[in-house]
């Protein structure tokens, strides 16, 4: 939007001067002033840009900032998992991943092209390779814990806990790296 403002700008400004230089004694107004209107809403086209830009850029930040708080949040929460798997019943299991991990997951899903914009496709597929296997897991753990498979169960808690640890470590690397685009 700003690229089309600056080229209002001088498309406006050209027909401008080339209006006022048809004639030497006086400006001809039927050119003059739409050229001049043409350079105006170039001008507030351009300043329109700049102000979405700014507020993209926040969503942006915002939205990566969200992303990674959910992944922590995300691999805690399948830690503590992995870690109380022994103590829980598998009645218990399936219905503690139902309360503890779809408001984050959620976050992570909703902000995920951003990795995308900020980093760019090899890495958002690397990131997301390592999620996506996370999740798999976590399904498979809360469909065995369904159907009373307690050793696979278990197995997949803590295979889901290292495919989001993966994937969190990626994001990390990312960002120690600085290679946003």
């Amino acid at each position: 939007m700003r690229k089309a403002g600056y080229l209002l700008i001088a498309v406006g400004f050209l027909a401008g001067s080339w209006s006022a230089m048809l004639d030497q004694a006086a400006v001809d107004w039927m050119w003059f002033v739409p050229a001049l209107i043409v350079g105006a809403g170039g001008v507030a086209l351009a300043r329109l840009g700049a102000s979405n830009e700014g507020q993209a850029k926040g969503r942006v930040r915002s939205n990566m900032e969200n992303l990674r708080d959910a992944l922590a949040r995300i691999v805690d929460t399948a830690a503590e998992l992995d870690a109380e798997k022994e103590s829980i019943t598998l009645a218990d299991l399936h219905q503690r991943i139902d309360e503890r991990f779809p408001a984050d997951l959620n976050i992570f899903v909703e902000a995920r092209q951003t990795i995308g914009h900020v980093y760019g496709l090899k890495a958002y597929a690397e990131v997301m390779n390592e999620f996506a296997a996370g999740e798999r897991y976590l399904n498979r753990c809360w469909s065995a814990s369904v159907d009373g498979y307690i050793d696979e169960a278990h197995e997949y808690v803590g295979r889901a806990r290292d495919q989001f640890t993966r994937a969190r470590d990626v994001v990390g690397a990312l960002e120690g790296a600085g290679t946003s685009r």
